[in-house]
């Protein structure tokens, strides 16, 4: 009787343990709400008691982002190694696809925003926070993921600080160019971004690839042969992954061309370029509409069933088209 009641016992304890990791792993994957870019920077500016400066807001748009990383309900999970965390793929994907457009608009910050020309120094606070950011996003200690982050937020911050004078140091200064270039050199680094996932995207239900990588120059050479076509589908395995990523790509460039949109207002006007940004943000808001399936369903392109991988191939490659536009515009006027 004893060892009945202590296999039930057991079984109810198992049952409830599921459940709770279950309940708490559907909280956890809860994508994380839209970002008030405006509003942060008036509290911030308000807490720091000065008045927003040209690059206080892009900082604080990639500040705010990289902490929604940290932050956001279940914390950061792609380094989890206890459940329900380590059961969990999808939000650790979305943290990827978010944490790569955190990487690239530092890496522009320390190369191109940050500096004057070609043979001035980099800004010291970026130069810290820049590399922090690119430690593997999978390491759970010595050190760990999250204290790399932590710490490349906080030059961050002190960088946000020094632009508008408000740090200790008197020599502690540093400059945001909003220019043109500047502008165009991140919008190269994106292009790249959203077309590999646009590519990947596509590749759901499989098709042939013809081999354009020498296209346009006769005498150009690869290291290694590839044939003329091959056969691209993403495995069923990583459907869902590459969803989420391009989702939190998305999700966190949205952010970024927002404050980009503010500190570069007279470079776009001057342009006539201001509409086709906004166009862009369009088709990145349409991205994050919410998925009503269980699941990311893929379907054949015309069949019965939808092909939701397709769909944020549609958006991304749309916003991905403008910002080749836009960028041409940036650099040819």
């Amino acid at each position: 009787m004893k060892m009945n009641f202590s296999a039930k016992t057991i079984s109810y304890s198992a049952i409830g343990i599921f459940l709770f990791f279950y309940i708490v792993g559907v909280y956890w994957s809860f994508m994380p709400d839209d970002i008030d870019i405006q509003k942060e920077v008036a509290s911030a500016a308000n807490a720091d008691n000065v008045a927003p400066v040209v690059g206080y807001t892009t900082t604080t748009a990639l500040i705010k982002v990289a902490e929604t990383l940290l932050d956001k309900p279940g914390g950061y999970l792609s380094n989890d190694a206890l459940p329900p965390g380590v059961f969990l793929d999808n939000m650790p994907a979305w943290e990827f696809g978010v944490l790569e457009m955190v990487r690239d608009m530092a890496l522009v910050m320390r190369k191109d925003l940050s500096r004057s020309q070609s043979q001035s120094l980099a800004n010291k606070h970026i130069k810290v926070a820049q590399p922090k950011f690119n430690i593997d996003n999978e390491s759970w200690a010595m050190p760990s993921a999250e204290s790399e982050y932590r710490q490349a937020i906080a030059s961050l911050y002190s960088y946000r600080g020094a632009l508008v004078g408000i740090n200790k140091s008197k020599d502690d200064h540093a400059q945001f160019y909003a220019r043109a270039d500047n502008l165009a050199s991140y919008f190269e680094e994106v292009q790249k971004r959203l077309g590999g996932y646009s590519q990947r995207l596509s590749a759901s239900v499989g098709k042939e690839r013809v081999n354009t990588d020498l296209a346009g120059d006769n005498v150009a050479q690869q290291s290694s042969y590839e044939g003329a076509r091959s056969q691209v589908k993403t495995s069923w395995w990583q459907l869902d992954d590459v969803f989420y990523e391009s989702r939190g790509a998305a999700w966190a460039l949205l952010h970024l061309l927002k404050a980009i949109e503010i500190d570069f207002d007279s470079v776009l006007e001057n342009k006539n370029a201001k509409i086709s940004l906004q166009q862009i943000i369009r088709e990145l808001e349409a991205s994050q509409q919410s998925l009503w399936s269980p699941m990311v369903l893929n379907g054949d392109g015309f069949g019965v069933l939808a092909n939701h991988s397709l769909v944020m191939a549609n958006y991304i490659s749309r916003a991905n088209a403008a910002l080749i536009d836009l960028n041409e515009l940036l650099r040819k006027g």
